[in-house]
């Protein structure tokens, strides 16, 4: 009688401090959200559209084919990154190596070795509060030890410069679609051929092989036996260390401003050199020199700045800055205009009073008739229908995409993406990576929202830059539950 009184007394306890009755109405007290726009960026509205050339392909090089392709909703930088921008980023990675090494030489102050809660971090986290006193004797003398200015054998005029060569950003990645693969029962879920622990420079290229580590001896315990064929238990979960999909990547930010002389042979560029990615005069043009790899690089960094502070001042992080897909850039270069040519809506790359309506190289070559010689600011010219500049001309853009001829026979028509991450050893035809827009040393073909063409993902021209996308979290803007309900209704 008194157990099933308690029990009585425990069921009303449970029954009175259930407020809902027992319904289904999901986790409450959840913050309300609303994305705001990234600074720079337009919203482009998810869309079909008839992705390729609107018209016969003047070169004949069978690259290109019309295809009918959906994207979802996203956000894209309404210019070209520029120099000003670029700058920011190779500022921080400069100035990180300063506290790295005034942290480890001149004042401990400038690194955290442990965390609020009193835990060891390896490595320490950088104090940015902690101001860099260049004027300092002791601290100019530890940053030239440490290596971070040119050696006095390399200064022109002995002038003390940074050593651009120690401007490395690392980097963490997660292979995703690796870890996604399904090779048989378990895939690359589970099963990644070597130790974790055992790696010895080997890593995950393209699903080439994967790491082992499972414990394939035979247990008596197990429901099923063991199978030589797949070596495991048909009814055991393998061993994981997701750290297999973890890739960890090193690369130099600095851009290469040698590329104004190396990208043409017999012409007089070397001012550029000196200047285009230094001087005032050139902070709001388009960032050349900028191989995929270190665009790529960007992106990351942004969204590391981006989250650090979204996550300091207690708010959701947002999707990953990345490079545009083929199909988004595409999309977003027609503007929302259906058998658009060019991003401006016309047939012909001249206004009706015969002004040229991007950067590029016109006529016979008259560089000067569009109104530039090389590039332009990244706001010149008029936007498009989403408010983007020069999708046409000025510099050629990244996407993330690997180049194939064919890739439109093979793609998805649901956000189409080729993609496929080519190491150093790799032959160069797998390092092709698609640009697109064309450029102030184009003629018009490609400057066509369909033109495409390839640069490879370890090089960097005077001729390409990039902008970049965020994925818009949620099904349009503006949509929330209530008037997404009702049009179903």
């Amino acid at each position: 009688m008194r157990r099933l009184l308690l029990l009585a007394c425990f069921i009303a306890l449970i029954t009175g401090c259930n407020k809902f009755d027992g319904q289904l109405i999901g986790v409450q007290n959840r913050p309300s959200w609303f994305q705001a726009d990234p600074y720079g960026m337009v919203y482009i509205p998810m869309g079909s559209y008839m992705m390729g050339p609107d018209d016969q392909e003047v070169p004949y090089a069978f690259t290109t084919k019309s295809k009918m392709v959906s994207v979802q909703a996203f956000y894209m930088d309404d210019s070209e990154i520029s120099n000003n921008e670029y700058r920011q980023f190779v500022y921080w990675v400069r100035d990180s190596l300063m506290h790295v090494i005034l942290g480890a030489d001149v004042d401990p102050a400038n690194l955290f070795t442990t965390d609020a809660a009193g835990n060891d971090l390896d490595p320490p986290a950088i104090n940015w509060d902690e101001k860099i006193k260049l004027d300092d004797k002791a601290t100019m003398e530890a940053l030239t030890d440490g290596g971070l200015y040119l050696p006095p054998q390399e200064r022109f005029y002995q002038k003390v410069e940074i050593d651009t060569r120690r401007l490395n950003f690392l980097f963490y990645t997660i292979n995703i679609r690796l870890a996604a693969v399904k090779n048989g029962e378990y895939g690359n879920r589970f099963i990644p051929d070597k130790d974790p622990a055992d790696k010895k420079g080997q890593q995950y290229v393209n699903g080439k092989g994967h790491y082992d580590v499972t414990d394939q001896t035979y247990d008596p315990t197990q429901a099923q036996p063991y199978n030589p064929n797949t070596g495991y238990h048909s009814r055991s979960r393998p061993k994981v260390d997701r750290s297999v999909f973890i890739d960890k990547q090193v690369i130099n930010v600095y851009p290469d401003t040698l590329a104004w002389v190396h990208d043409f042979t017999y012409s007089f560029n070397e001012p550029m050199t000196n200047m285009y990615f230094w001087h005032p005069a050139y902070d709001n043009y388009p960032v050349v020199g900028v191989s995929w790899k270190q665009a790529t690089a960007f992106c990351v960094w942004r969204t590391q700045l981006m989250d650090s502070y979204l996550v300091r001042t207690g708010q959701s992080i947002v999707n990953d800055f990345r490079l545009p897909t083929e199909a988004e850039w595409e999309y977003a270069a027609r503007g929302g205009l259906a058998l658009s040519p060019y991003p401006w809506g016309g047939p012909y790359i001249r206004n009706s009073r015969g002004c040229f309506l991007c950067n590029f190289k016109p006529m016979r070559g008259s560089y000067m008739d569009d109104g530039g010689f090389h590039t332009v600011g990244i706001y010149s010219y008029n936007p498009n229908d989403y408010g983007l500049y020069c999708m046409a001309g000025n510099a050629s853009e990244w996407t993330s995409n690997a180049y194939d001829e064919s890739a439109e026979d093979f793609e998805h028509d649901l956000n189409p993406n080729y993609v496929y991450d080519a190491d150093d050893k790799e032959p160069p035809v797998m390092k092709r990576k698609v640009i697109r827009g064309g450029s102030w040393k184009d003629v018009g073909y490609y400057c066509q929202t369909s033109a495409r063409t390839y640069e490879y993902q370890d090089t960097a021209k005077c001729y390409v830059g990039f902008r970049c996308v965020e994925t818009y979290l949620g099904r349009a803007k503006g949509d929330n539950i209530d008037n997404v309900s009702s049009a179903h209704e």
